[in-house]
C-alpha cells in the first residue's frame, strides 16, 4: 500500500505533564488506523512555540514538528490566517484585513511545512495537506516531488469569486493549490466556487466532467462532506453514566419541558447573538416563561484576540439582559457555560435536550449538527440547522432555517418545542440513517480511493 504522509497545521499528539497523548476529534480518530496500517507519518506543530522538536513516534505513527516561533504564529496564525482568511472564507461577516507583513510569514510557514514533508515524502507516496492555513503546500511540494500525489482538504468554506476576488493574494493562492491531483471541499458550493476562481485566477479549464486541466495536468475536484464517529457517539449515550447525568441535568435546569440547547466555539460566524435574540422572542409571546430552559454552551476560541474578547462581552450582556427581563430569584431562562465540556458531559446536554439549535452564520460543516443526532437514541428531538452550515446539504429533514431571520427562528423554536412525537420520530430516524451511513471512517475511505487511484 501507498504510504500516507498528513501535513496539518497541527500534530494529532499533545503533551501533558511530559507525556505525549493523542489529541481527540474525528480526524484523528479515522486516520490514526490508516497511518499505522501503511506506516504513515504526520507533520506538524506540536503547540509549543519557540521549541525545536526531533522526529518520534507516537502510537505507530512518525510525528514529524514543525517548529513556530512566537512571532511567527502572530503574523502567520493569529495574522493572516484568522484575520485574512477566516473572515474572507466565512462570508466576510467580520471584515477581513489585508496586510503584506502578514502575507510573508504565512508564505515562510507553508514553506517550512513543505520541506519538513519533503524530506519523508517519497515520489510514490501520498500527501494529504489539511485546511487553509495550509493552501500554499501543495504547490511547494509539487514543485519539491513531483511525481508524488498530493491531496487537499478545505474544512472551511471556500467563497464565492466575489468575496474570494478581494484578496490580494488570489493567483498565488489558487496557482499553490491546482498543485494537487485532487482538491476535496465539504459542499457542492464550495467545489463550484473553487472551480470559477480557476478559470478567472489560473486559467485553469473545466472538464465535462467536472475536472479543471491546468498546465498539462488534471486535477479532481471531490465533495467530501466530513463526517463523526457515529457509533461512538451511539455508545456513550446509551452509557449509565450519561443516562445518570441526563436525569440530573433535567432536574437542575428545573424539569422544564422543553430544553433547548446550542454548542459552539465562541466565534463571530456562530450567531449566537441572533440565536439568543431568537429565544428571547420566544419567551416574550409566551405566558408560560417557565416551561422553557435554553443552555448555551460556548467553547472558548482565540481569548487573545480583542475582537473575540469583545464577542464575549456581548454575548454575555445579551444573556444577563434576558435572565434580567424573564427571570426570577431560583430562576433563569437561560444557563451561559463558557467552557469547553468532557466528550460524556457533551453527549449528557445532546441526550437531554428536546430541541437542538445549529444555526451558525456560515460553517464548512458543523459536527455538532451530526453529533446532536448520533446521541439521539431514545426521544427522537429536534434538530434546527442554518441554512447556512454545509450540513444542511445531507441533513435535510431537519428544520432549515435563515438565521438572520430571529422572527422565522422564533417561530421555528416554538414549532419544534411542540412537534407532533411521530413527525419529529419520523425527521430524526432519517437523520441518523444518514450520520450512520456516512460517518467519518466512511469520509476517510473516501478521500484515500481517490487519491490511491491517481
Amino acid at each position: 500500500m501507498q504510504r500516507i504522509i498528513v501535513i496539518a497545521n497541527r500534530l494529532p499528539v499533545a503533551r501533558k505533564e511530559g507525556l505525549w497523548v493523542t489529541s481527540p476529534g474525528g480526524l484523528v480518530r479515522a486516520l490514526e488506523p490508516v497511518l499505522q496500517r501503511v506506516n504513515g507519518s504526520w507533520v506538524g506543530w506540536s503547540g509549543d512555540a519557540d521549541s525545536e522538536l526531533e522526529p518520534f513516534e507516537h502510537d505507530g505513527i512518525e510525528q514529524i514538528p514543525v517548529p513556530l516561533s512566537s512571532a511567527e504564529l502572530d503574523g502567520f496564525y493569529y495574522g493572516f490566517c484568522n484575520s485574512t482568511l477566516w473572515p474572507l472564507y466565512h462570508d466576510a461577516i467580520v471584515a477581513p484585513e489585508f496586510h503584506r507583513h502578514q502575507w510573508r510569514p504565512y508564505v515562510a510557514v507553508n514553506q517550512r511545512y513543505a520541506h519538513h514533508a519533503a524530506r519523508v515524502l517519497r515520489n510514490d507516496d501520498i500527501a494529504w495537506v489539511q485546511d487553509y492555513q495550509l493552501q500554499l503546500v501543495p504547490g511547494m511540494l509539487r514543485a519539491m516531488r513531483p511525481e508524488a500525489t498530493i491531496g487537499f482538504y478545505l474544512h472551511i468554506p471556500f467563497p464565492p469569486i466575489e468575496l474570494f476576488s478581494r484578496l490580494p493574494w488570489r493567483q498565488q493562492i489558487i496557482e499553490a493549490l491546482l498543485g494537487s491531483d485532487v482538491l476535496a471541499f465539504q459542499t457542492r458550493a464550495s467545489v463550484r466556487n473553487f472551480a470559477d476562481a480557476a478559470r478567472r485566477f489560473g486559467d485553469a479549464r473545466v472538464s465535462s466532467r467536472g475536472e479543471l486541466a491546468w498546465r498539462g495536468r488534471t486535477i479532481k475536484l471531490q465533495r467530501a462532506p466530513i463526517a463523526i464517529d457515529t457509533s461512538h457517539f451511539s455508545r456513550l449515550a446509551r452509557s449509565p453514566q450519561v443516562t445518570e447525568r441526563v436525569a440530573a441535568l433535567r432536574h437542575e435546569l428545573g424539569d422544564a419541558e422543553h430544553i433547548i440547547l446550542g454548542v459552539d466555539r465562541l466565534d463571530y460566524t456562530k450567531g449566537i447573538d441572533l440565536r439568543l435574540k431568537a429565544f428571547a422572542g420566544l419567551l416574550e409571546e409566551t405566558d408560560e416563561p417557565h416551561k422553557y430552559a435554553f443552555v448555551q454552551v460556548a467553547v472558548p476560541s482565540r481569548e487573545d484576540v480583542p475582537a473575540y474578547q469583545d464577542l464575549r462581552s456581548e454575548i454575555e450582556q445579551i444573556v444577563g439582559r434576558i435572565n434580567g427581563d424573564y427571570g426570577e430569584p431560583g430562576w433563569a431562562p437561560v444557563s451561559y457555560l463558557y467552557r469547553s465540556l468532557e466528550l460524556e458531559e457533551l453527549i449528557a446536554y445532546y441526550v437531554a435536550a428536546d430541541v437542538m439549535l445549529v444555526t451558525p452564520l456560515r460553517d464548512g460543516m458543523n459536527l455538532v449538527a451530526k453529533e446532536y443526532v448520533a446521541a439521539r437514541i431514545g426521544d427522537p428531538g429536534v434538530l434546527i440547522l442554518s441554512e447556512f452550515a454545509g450540513a444542511a446539504e445531507q441533513l435535510r429533514s431537519a428544520l432549515i432555517v435563515n438565521p438572520y431571520d430571529v422572527d422565522t427562528v422564533t417561530a421555528t423554536i416554538r414549532r419544534a418545542a411542540h412537534m407532533d412525537r411521530s413527525e419529529a420520530r419520523m425527521r430524526m430516524q432519517r437523520l441518523r440513517r444518514t450520520v450512520r451511513k456516512e460517518d467519518v471512517f466512511e469520509w476517510a475511505r473516501a478521500c484515500l480511493a481517490i487519491l490511491e487511484a491517481i
